[in-house]
């Protein structure tokens, strides 16, 4: 068996890296076919593949109706999601973040969390579930969590006279209230 010319190896790899997991697979078959005895060591060198690709790609070039197949891997093929592998994984899940949710007290059906998904991720697996932070995604939306605005974590300083400001706020308040007015308190953030 004669090896391709190192130019012709380069853009035969090009192509391949182009193609789908299925058309990667027939086109390996058909090029170590051409070349015979040696050939599909040669090619899955060439390639990267496994040699069980090359014969499984050749299998599918004399099979007629594996040809016409527009899916490109067999139907369940692929790793079984969590839902499928963890049993109990949603009651766990509800175990684990019932202290941590929160919800509108005027509809029911709105609640979050304060955790993160990472956050919630370890404490499922403190009771020996092992999940990725995609998983817990999946399961706040399951269970409809609505996700919440960011929140600035750490203080943005402090005026200096904030102290004043509050004494100044009591004084006036007390002064008020000695006359018989009313106080009213509102709570204000600033838009950003």
């Amino acid at each position: 068996m004669q090896p391709y010319p190192a130019n012709i190896e380069q853009q035969m790899q090009r192509l391949y890296q182009s193609l789908n997991e299925r058309d990667r697979r027939r086109y390996a078959a058909i090029e170590a076919a051409k070349l015979g005895h040696g050939g599909i060591r040669y090619i899955s060198g060439l390639f990267g593949c496994n040699y069980r690709t090359l014969t499984s790609g050749m299998g599918e070039l004399q099979d007629e109706a594996a040809m016409h197949q527009s899916s490109i891997r067999q139907k369940g093929g692929g790793r079984k999601s969590a839902f499928e592998q963890i049993a109990g994984l949603d009651e766990v899940f509800l175990q684990v973040i019932a202290q941590h949710t929160a919800g509108s007290p005027m509809d029911e059906t709105v609640k979050w969390t304060n955790l993160n998904w990472r956050e919630i991720a370890k404490l499922l697996a403190t009771q020996g579930i092992y999940v990725s932070v995609t998983v817990v995604d999946q399961l706040l939306e399951n269970h409809h969590y609505r996700k919440r605005k960011a929140q600035k974590r750490l203080a943005t300083g402090e005026h200096p006279q904030r102290n004043e400001q509050f004494e100044n706020i009591e004084r006036l308040k007390a002064a008020y209230q000695s006359v018989g007015n009313p106080v009213m308190s509102m709570d204000t953030k600033k838009e950003n």
